[in-house]
């Protein structure tokens, strides 16, 4: 017999901890299931100094403080455990799967996370944190460079609204993309061609050029950069490197239970944070909308662990529009 649990989160990072938590202090039979260890990628950031409250702390150290602290009020979480299916049962339950074993819960919330998308370059893993030379996050790393020389890489809008906040604080900022145009939206696109324009601009915009290795010696100091129309190579000194080419959501094993975008995201109600499936919520940066910030995770976990007591209360409450329950404590 399968055992049965009030709250099923699946996936240990920021979001699931955070539900995890209010699930557990709420006396609710919670269960984390991550199919590795908690803290995905957040486990690779050497310094936070964006989370309110805390001045600076490493991920794996915030990590270990907010697993311990979910596992205090009761939540149980299970390392190694890969969810590969999930079932709505008649009765109204969910039936989840891993390998080996099998749960029956009242809810799920999905805080599986997402990876950034790699560039695949020799040096990339080599110094994959702010502190070697190689982020995915302007807005989390780019005070670590005030004063520097930085490349950032990508065309669409998170890559130019990262690379102009990125100018607020490095000395010099380029810009390479592998196109002759960038796919972002044309005021993303004016505002920045007015900010390389500018006299005495710190930001160079490099079109038709890849990155095909990053190199240095304890740290970045060198990207080297190919001109995809001539094949022309070149080293380009830089202190560090910002890659923007996208996100991946962990979400492959949803297709066919919930709705997801086209790159995979799941689609949810961004108010309370419902799936198409009752009893089923996102979390975090799996779903459309997310902020991809630490905080904001956190936010969506506590969110959703809240909305769980909407839905035992009244079920019906599902499927009731966004427009005709949003206003102030409505719910």
């Amino acid at each position: 017999m399968s055992e049965r649990y009030g709250c099923i989160i699946i996936g240990a990072g920021p979001a699931g901890l955070s539900a995890a938590l209010y699930a557990a202090r709420d006396r609710l039979k919670t269960l984390v299931l991550e199919k590795l260890v908690p803290g995905g990628q957040i486990n690779t950031t050497d310094r936070i100094e964006n989370y309110p409250g805390i001045e600076r702390i490493d991920g794996p150290g915030l990590i270990e403080r907010m697993q311990k602290q979910a596992e205090t009020f009761g939540a149980e979480i299970k390392t190694s455990s890969e969810v590969t299916a999930l079932k709505k049962l008649q009765d109204g339950n969910i039936e989840v799967r891993c390998d080996k074993d099998k749960y029956i819960t009242r809810t799920v919330i999905l805080a599986l996370g997402s990876d950034y998308r790699k560039l695949g370059v020799p040096g990339e893993e080599e110094f994959r944190n702010a502190g070697a030379g190689v982020s995915y996050c302007g807005t989390c790393d780019a005070p670590f460079f005030k004063g520097k020389q930085v490349v950032a890489v990508g065309g669409g809008n998170t890559a130019l609204e990262e690379t102009l906040h990125l100018t607020k604080f490095a000395a010099k900022v380029t810009l390479i993309h592998r196109r002759g145009e960038f796919r972002a939206t044309k005021v993303l696109q004016e505002e920045l061609l007015a900010k390389a324009g500018e006299p005495n601009s710190n930001l160079i915009i490099k079109y038709n050029a890849v990155a095909t290795a990053i190199e240095g010696e304890g740290k970045v100091q060198s990207i080297k950069l190919k001109d995809v129309r001539t094949g022309e190579e070149e080293n380009y000194p830089c202190d560090g490197v910002f890659i923007f080419v996208g996100m991946v959501p962990n979400t492959n094993f949803l297709k066919g239970f919930v709705e997801l975008t086209e790159n995979g995201f799941i689609k949810c109600d961004c108010a309370y944070l419902r799936t198409k499936v009752p009893g089923v919520f996102a979390a975090g940066d799996c779903r459309v909308g997310a902020a991809m910030q630490l905080a904001t995770a956190v936010g969506d976990g506590v969110l959703a662990a809240m909305m769980l007591k909407q839905y035992f209360r009244d079920p019906k409450w599902w499927n009731e529009t966004v427009s005709d329950i949003l206003q102030p404590g409505g719910w």
